[in-house]
């Protein structure tokens, strides 16, 4: 069989409550509920770590971010400039790009990297046009073009999907197969005064429903925009998302346009979840500190169309993880590697119809953000914070909103049975110079790597 040519589009902060294939009524992305009847749907996949770079990182090398070191969003190394030097953080993780490159396809990255180093192109990649760090005002973004510093002029998500479609014209007839990144910067926040009045006013009379009015969370931190109005703040997060379909339905139609429709897997998804009021929460994992691992912070979209091999309309509602994501590619890639060196299983034969659903017996995906550590089943949810908690259980079928903390109500049996499979399991995740339980993790940035000792004082932000 011939190997596919193979398109990731990645959100920046998007739940998966945001769209309207996952039910929302308020949201208008008409091209990815398209994509979502033409091919098939997961309900439960869920990121390794609920902020961007330790998630992306994940997604690129198959491993966790207690094992590849990047644990938190990089703020320094994006770029040479300022004094600082581009740091390469994955320079010693080979990811999936590699493999794809080294086997023939030609590999693009139109977008965000924010895994250090932006302007050098690295991991396989061939055709670079990327962000600068790691996201910012959408008007006149900061890019890197043709391996210089430049201030484009224009919307970031538009010049995204301008890049990704050259891409596609000028390698479609050449022979092989190939790869793309579409890493848009949407719907990450700055929100108001950022977005085209075109797709603002497709939400002028939304009442956003589908973002709760809560009681702001005790672990709230302040941000600058949160305290800007709810409804701008809403309808700029919807036209961003809107934008960003729009590019989406112009990807896809390309495809057809140019005959390669069959001939290629688009897949959609976002590094992290985002909370627009869920919880009493503005904001991901970091929104809060300590830092969260509510559904709304940790499941993300994921929706794969491959006309002719994805059956069409499917909807999975096993367990899937971010770490299953590179044994997957690595398959429909047709690309031998160590199965046993990596944690995840590829779900190809999954999304083909060739296997079963994962929901049957005892799945469990897990996520980590710097000293926290989170076990997921479909019943039962644990999290752990090292050293001394607070830590939280939820029961998922009563309480599939996780409102009630059992942490102090359960049996101690379940919760030392918890314990010691999130422990076991992650014992073969974590490498002791890069334990997210002992870096120092605040969720306020990461600007250093680390050695072969751990991490360096001053590798992570100081605690806002």
């Amino acid at each position: 069989m011939t190997r596919p040519n193979i398109i990731l589009i990645l959100a920046d902060d998007m739940g998966y409550w945001t769209l309207g294939s996952s039910g929302n009524q308020d949201a208008c992305t008409p091209n990815l509920d398209e994509m979502a009847r033409a091919g098939c749907r997961m309900e439960n996949f869920f990121c390794a770590s609920p902020v961007c770079s330790p998630a992306r990182a994940t997604l690129m090398t198959g491993k966790m971010p207690s094992t590849h070191g990047v644990l938190d969003w990089i703020c320094g190394g994006n770029v040479a400039a300022g004094g600082e030097k581009g740091i390469e953080y994955l320079k010693e993780f080979p990811c999936y790009t590699d493999y794809l490159s080294s086997s023939g396809y030609i590999c693009g990255l139109s977008g965000k990297w924010h895994l250090g180093s932006a302007e050098k192109p690295q991991k396989g990649f061939r055709h670079w046009y990327a962000h600068q760090s790691g996201g910012g005002p959408y008007f006149d973004p900061p890019m890197v073009r043709d391996g210089r510093l430049v201030r484009e002029k224009g919307y970031v998500t538009e010049l995204i999907t301008e890049d990704a479609l050259g891409f596609i014209k000028d390698v479609y007839k050449c022979g092989s197969p190939f790869y793309l990144s579409v890493h848009y910067t949407a719907p990450h926040t700055p929100w108001i005064g950022n977005h085209p009045a075109k797709y603002l006013d497709l939400y002028r009379e939304c009442r956003f429903e589908s973002c709760p009015v809560e009681e702001r969370h005790p672990w709230q931190i302040d941000f600058q925009d949160f305290n800007d109005p709810r409804e701008e703040m809403l309808r700029g997060y919807f036209a961003a998302a809107s934008a960003m379909d729009e590019g989406v339905g112009r990807i896809r139609s390309l495809l057809a346009g140019l005959g390669i429709e069959r001939e290629t897997l688009v897949i959609f998804s976002s590094d992290n979840g985002f909370n627009c009021g869920h919880h009493g929460i503005w904001g991901k994992g970091n929104g809060t500190y300590p830092a969260n691992m509510y559904d709304s912070s940790v499941k993300v979209p994921m929706i794969a169309c491959w006309p002719g091999t994805i059956p069409e309309g499917r909807c999975l509602t096993g367990l899937y993880s971010a770490c299953d994501f590179f044994p997957t590619v690595m398959e429909i890639g047709d690309i031998p590697f160590d199965v046993s060196a990596f944690p995840g299983k590829s779900f190809a034969g999954i999304w083909k119809g060739q296997c079963a659903d994962r929901t049957e017996g005892d799945i469990a995906v897990f996520d980590e953000y710097g000293g926290v550590r989170m076990l997921r089943q479909k019943k039962w949810k644990y999290v752990c914070r090292y050293p001394a908690g607070p830590n939280e259980l939820y029961d998922l079928e009563a309480d599939p909103q996780e409102r009630e903390n059992l942490i102090d109500k359960a049996p101690e049996q379940l919760i030392k049975l918890l314990h010691n499979r999130l422990e076991e399991w992650f014992y073969y995740q974590t490498r002791p110079e890069t334990d997210g339980r002992t870096a120092g993790v605040t969720g306020a940035g990461q600007r250093k790597m680390h050695t072969p000792y751990g991490f360096e004082p001053g590798s992570f932000e100081k605690k806002y």
